[in-house]
């Protein structure tokens, strides 16, 4: 599977269902901006600059944090444009509208009364994904429904709900119960007291459910996820609706304070951080959230503390490696192959591919992760890691170099291992499969035409951004000129037709007389 380049494909602000073919948006980073994004139903929305054939265009448009397509959330909203009154009142209302229906403290009250209910009234509409009370029946004629609602399927609310799998938004691909239960067991064995599962609902009710039937486990979690539906099932200590895209949470500071107070428990010590967003998010906003989250811990850290890293688990495909370690340089990836209990790939079985392209980003060193031998899995004494059976040690790059699980061979013209199903090209001057196009990669920076970084980190860039800037500056005068012609030009001829009519009137004053 080819790497995605970290740029968005957009479609035009009128709504055409047409890409633009070589166009490309990137995010423009929080600290370049000068005002407070405009909000959408899911948050502050992210400002993004539109890039056409290695140009940078002049006007830079906000859109949806969370939501890669326009079908999901529609905002578009152009940075220099000016909104009346009228309409900014009706986004804000649309934006209200837009929310769960329920508070959190409703959601919570709904809970603590549904539990107390017997077993024959406790009812869950599967059409409507939500626990029903008994007065509430009445609204849900014909609606296909779960009976008996037990404590036990309480405590598993991801296999009462739907899985929302757009891959784009919310992807809601649940971990395999192998997956989980090596999760446990790795936190387990390495002292944490306390996990915070953003975006991984399986792996948060697997941490409670242990917890609640074992008294020698100590380990809590608390769950940051997008799916307000979850507010349902669990309190306010343990859930908080939140768009990791952008870092907000969706019931303000009594949330914030929520995560703020879990982080910090125990002088931060205990803690550690696991998260599995989107495939199709953008890594930039991710990891500007990811290291928010860092500051909230580090603010229950002494001063006189040696400085210290917040441990971290951010599960991604492995061919994003680059873009992680761009961000956090600590971090490496273990061969661990993350499955998913719903999706057609990234599981064992005969649906599933061999090997999961999944894996765990951390920067806990990996000689301390033991990875379980009988899923395939040995220690290197040369890497001083554990690594999958096929990943061979090369002794001329003298580490294991697999990525995706398979024996990669050594090629002494790139210098380096590559993919068994790869060759040389000696047109590209590179390792590529054999029926690839030898125009060469398509990734790369669009300000200088590197292939070793993007633009957001290009040497080069401050020169085009005074260069951008000039030529927005220019664009606008020329458009304030224009205005003031136009304005001109119609006051003119206010005054000219004026004159007419009085001249007129004069006139017939004159041949009546």
């Amino acid at each position: 599977m080819a790497a995605p380049r970290e740029r968005l494909e957009i479609v035009e602000a009128e709504g055409s269902s047409g890409s633009l073919g070589s166009s490309a948006a990137e995010v423009v980073l929080p600290s370049d901006l000068a005002t407070p994004a405009p909000m959408c139903p899911h948050g502050p929305t992210l400002l993004f600059v539109k890039v056409s054939q290695g140009k940078e265009e002049t006007r830079r448009f906000y859109a949806c944090s969370a939501c890669r397509d326009r079908k999901d959330c529609n905002f578009f909203q152009w940075e220099d444009e000016k909104l009346s009154e009228a309409r900014l009142a009706a986004r804000e209302a649309y934006n209200r509208r837009c929310q769960p229906p329920l508070s959190r403290v409703q959601c919570v009250e709904r809970y603590l009364r549904f539990i107390e209910l017997p077993l024959s009234q406790r009812t869950f509409c599967q059409k409507c994904q939500q626990l029903l009370l008994p007065d509430e029946w009445e609204d849900h004629p014909g609606h296909p429904v779960v009976s008996n609602v037990s404590v036990t399927q309480l405590k598993r609310p991801s296999q009462l709900l739907y899985p929302l799998e757009n891959k784009k938004t919310n992807a809601q691909y649940l971990f395999a119960d192998r997956t989980c239960r090596f999760l446990i067991d790795l936190f387990s064995s390495l002292g944490f007291r306390r996990a915070l599962c953003v975006g991984t609902p399986r792996l948060h009710e697997l941490i409670r459910l242990k917890a609640s039937g074992d008294v020698k486990f100590n380990l809590k979690s608390l769950l940051l996820d997008i799916d307000f539906r979850y507010s349902q099932f669990y309190m306010e200590d343990s859930f908080c609706h939140y768009n990791m895209f952008n870092h907000h949470f969706f019931d303000g500071k009594a949330a914030l304070d929520v995560c703020r107070t879990f982080l910090q428990e125990d002088k931060g010590e205990g803690v550690i951080m696991v998260t599995d967003p989107p495939f199709g998010g953008l890594v930039e906003p991710l990891a500007v959230t990811f290291k928010k989250l860092i500051a909230i811990w580090k603010e229950g850290q002494r001063q006189d503390d040696n400085p210290k890293e917040l441990p971290i688990f951010w599960i991604f495909p492995y061919f994003f490696e680059s873009r992680i370690c761009q961000f956090f340089p600590s971090f490496c990836m273990l061969d661990y192959q993350v499955d998913y209990e719903n999706h057609t790939l990234y599981k064992h079985g005969k649906t599933g591919r061999k090997q999961s392209p999944v894996r765990i980003f951390t920067n806990i060193p990996p000689s301390k992760i033991i990875l379980p031998v009988e899923e395939g899995y040995r220690f290197c004494p040369l890497c001083q890691r554990y690594v999958s059976l096929e990943n061979q040690h090369c002794e001329h790059c003298n580490s294991c170099t697999s990525k995706d699980g398979r024996k990669w061979s050594h090629c002494f013209l790139c210098h380096k291992c590559v993919k068994p199903s790869w060759i040389h090209c000696s047109i590209c001057n590179q390792c590529a499969l054999p029926d690839h196009s030898c125009k060469g990669p398509k990734d790369g920076c669009f300000i200088c035409g590197e292939l070793d970084h993007k633009r957001s980190s290009c040497p080069n860039i401050s020169t085009t951004k005074r260069v951008n800037k000039a030529a927005r500056k220019q664009k606008q005068r020329k458009s304030n000129k224009m205005k003031m012609e136009t304005t001109k030009g119609q006051s003119m001829n206010h005054t000219s037709a004026t004159r007419k009519k009085k001249r007129r009137e004069r006139a017939h004053q004159y041949l009546c007389s």
